[in-house]
């Protein structure tokens, strides 16, 4: 795998932004057998609240995880945002679900079909990639969040008032608006086309084990294309390293053949 470190203008966030990235890396002779060219599949792979986009690369085996499969892994910076266009700041879901796919498919020989496309994370993170799969479906394929903070009106309690306030303006605005993943549960249920696969693991000591039982039991009530699992553990990197693994063995990556369809332009 090739890791890159790098730095370019968003658009919506109208600042400089850092990512790390990791491509497979083709290798045409030697010892080592010829690697699949491309376009790759990706996994847009996002931080929670306390880390930052190097927290994967330093805290996880990623790269050992992914190593030989045809795939790419975009780790972006999401600062405090928690993914989504603020009430007084910048539009972090715009950045993810959006502009940051169209910018990678650019830059890198990867799949631009909504087959090759997922989206996970951790706490914040986790938030971040269920909202992604429950409103932009027609993007990604796949949604997984670990230990994810699924009550947006909790996470809005936990948070520094101020902070809680430029994300989401007034807390009475949040329940059935468009942060609210409960709502966009309901409503993504409501739509006629595909769904993408969702997946959820969280610690039964986490603290926020709670809302994500709540979430898993209204998402299985609407009947949405869930995978849920727990085990011992609680909010921490052990547990997130090991879960990441599962994630990434259980992502349906296409063939060669079926993604040359896809080709990088």
């Amino acid at each position: 795998m090739a890791w890159l470190h790098v730095h370019y203008h968003s658009e919506a966030l109208r600042m400089p932004v850092p990512m790390e990235v990791l491509v497979p890396q083709h290798v045409s002779g030697g010892y080592r057998k010829p690697a699949d060219p491309g376009p790759y599949a990706t996994l847009y792979l996002l931080h929670g609240r306390s880390d930052d986009h190097t927290a994967w690369m330093r805290r996880t085996a990623v790269e050992r995880y992914t190593e030989g499969l045809p795939l790419a892994v975009v780790m972006p910076a999401g600062h405090l945002g928690y993914y989504t266009d603020m009430a007084y700041g910048r539009d972090y879901f715009r950045f993810i679900s959006e502009e940051l796919p169209a910018v990678c498919e650019r830059m890198f020989p990867l799949s631009p079909a909504r087959e090759d496309r997922f989206i996970a994370g951790n706490s914040m993170g986790g938030y971040g990639a269920m909202k992604a799969g429950l409103r932009a479906p027609e993007r990604f394929t796949g949604a997984y969040s670990l230990s994810g903070a699924m009550d947006t009106e909790a996470t809005y309690d936990r948070l520094a008032p101020k902070l809680a306030a430029d994300i989401w303006g007034d807390r009475s605005g949040i329940r059935g608006g468009a942060d609210d993943l409960f709502a966009a549960a309901e409503r993504l249920a409501a739509r006629p086309e595909s769904k993408p696969e969702l997946y959820m693991w969280c610690g039964t000591e986490d603290f926020l084990y709670g809302e994500n039982l709540r979430f898993k039991e209204h998402a299985e009530r609407l009947g949405l294309p869930l995978v849920y699992e727990e085990g011992p553990g609680d909010h921490t990197w052990t547990h997130w390293d090991r879960q990441l693994e599962q994630v990434i063995r259980r992502l349906p990556l296409r063939k060669a053949e079926e993604r040359s369809g896809a080709a990088w332009r």
